[in-house]
């Protein structure tokens, strides 16, 4: 039996790890949930150095096969220098302290690929300067370490951007908490001398947002799969994450050469990453967002439950050094996807679903995941704020074909009853500009 150690679990990951095909191994759980309350009170007094001393000091005697995390905050990088201190497998820490820090890996971008990068710019939490930015209006800023879009928003003027890093002595602590671990491991694998206390403001991207899946090993990268992220229309927030893609071949063909470019350029040779990518099917333009050095595990079910091979399955192969096996077995649905449920007006849920109907919709589908994060008061406001939405619900569900698969979403929505205006929404999305945007991916170079 295999032992592994899983560093800041997502709920995907123990939802994953608790089923049957993983009885040849035991997985070993440390780390808090960032966002669940009380556990995320340890933040309060948390220490990257000495948590991670505590799990080299254990474990350098107890047996350990493997560490990983999924955990883009702090779980991925601190999972990475614990494996490197214990001799396993793992991504070297500062290919991925490169990589999560927005502006460093926006550099190295701009070497590698300065074709797939848009404009962008660095400045300090404190000091806000719309002219030091130099920027035209609009552009993006987000944190330029920070995860979930946390803080990432677009801003029309210099009102807004004052107005959207105005921030309360209690937001101000809990940021300066949330980027000092990585600020702390950073400064013991490179020489950055700028810190995660910075924003990173960049010029607005468009086109079909696209997640790229796979993994490295010995430095060579392998693809396995490509999801087509949808948005709220007029918004910058995931309605649902879709696969399979409908980008064309010759075009996937092409990302996944300007993906390993910046791999490469980021000295990322080993671990699972995520690579997020605009493709704009009127010009043919691919444009690097970013670059997650971790599985995204939110997405590793869709390709289960389509293609019968398992990402979660493979990291766990990897991690102890061996070569990951993708073996397609087609389960005869043909698409699959993960849901988001979001309000955008600050208020509550006028109701939340109860066990009962909850237990329901996991008979009726018992192979979707369902996932809640229902939140009030302050917790909601904070949400609303660093968001710019409320995610309450994730669905990952499968089907025969597209019309049953969000059929199958909507009836989701009723059983747990969720607002028909939202369910509505969530569902076909804005369907004109939706099918305008699809019909045109033809038009791919």
């Amino acid at each position: 039996m295999k032992r592994i150690l899983v560093l800041f679990p997502k709920e995907w990951d123990k939802v994953e790890f608790a089923g049957e095909g993983y009885r040849d191994f035991e997985f070993v759980y440390a780390g808090f949930d960032l966002f669940s309350f009380p556990d995320n009170a340890q933040l309060l007094t948390f220490s990257a150095h000495r948590f991670i001393d505590r799990l080299v000091e254990r474990f350098s005697r107890e047996h350990l096969d493997g560490v990983i995390s999924n955990n883009e905050y702090f779980g991925a990088l601190i999972a990475a220098v614990v494996a490197r201190r214990l001799g396993l497998p793992g991504t070297a820490p500062a290919a991925l302290i490169t990589a999560q820090h927005k502006y460093y890996s926006r550099q190295v971008q701009a070497r590698v690929a300065p074709e797939a990068v848009p404009r962008f710019a660095v400045f300090p939490y404190h000091r806000v300067d719309a002219g030091e930015i130099g920027l035209p209006f609009p552009y993006f800023v987000k944190p330029v370490r920070a995860t979930f879009s946390v803080l990432a928003r677009r801003v029309e003027n210099a009102e807004e951007l004052r107005r959207h890093m105005r921030f309360s002595m209690l937001e101000t602590f809990l940021i300066k908490r949330l980027v000092r671990p990585y600020n702390d491991l950073a400064a013991d694998y490179t020489d950055f001398n700028i810190n995660a206390h910075h924003m990173i403001a960049e010029e607005p991207l468009s086109g079909l947002l696209v997640n790229l899946d796979g993994y490295a090993r010995n430095g060579r990268m392998h693809f396995i799969g490509m999801v087509d992220a949808l948005l709220f229309p007029g918004t910058d927030a995931f309605m649902r994450f879709e696969y399979p893609s409908r980008v064309p071949e010759a075009v996937r063909r092409r990302m996944h050469a300007l993906a390993t470019r910046v791999l490469e350029g980021l000295g990322f040779d080993h671990g699972f990453f995520n690579v997020e990518m605009f493709w704009r099917p009127d010009t043919g333009e691919l444009k690097v967002l970013e670059v997650n050095p971790r599985l995204a595990s939110q997405l590793a079910g869709l390709y289960r439950r389509v293609e019968g091979f398992n990402p979660h399955r493979m990291l766990l192969d990897l991690c102890t050094g061996a070569e990951p096996r993708l073996e397609v077995r087609p389960t005869g649905l043909t698409h699959a996807a993960s849901f988001v449920f979001r309000k955008f007006d600050g208020a509550p849920l006028r109701a939340e679903p109860d066990a009962a109907a909850v237990q329901r919709v996991r008979e009726r589908y018992p192979d979707a995941d369902l996932m809640f994060y229902f939140k009030r008061g302050t917790a909601l406001a904070r949400e609303m704020k660093w968001l710019g939405s409320y995610r309450y619900a994730l669905l990952n569900i499968a089907a025969p074909d597209q019309e049953q698969l969000l059929r199958s979403y909507r009836e989701v929505c009723a059983m747990l009853g969720f607002d028909d205006a939202q369910a509505a929404v969530a569902a076909p999305g804005d369907r004109v500009a939706e099918e305008r945007m699809l019909s045109s991916l033809g038009a791919g170079r």
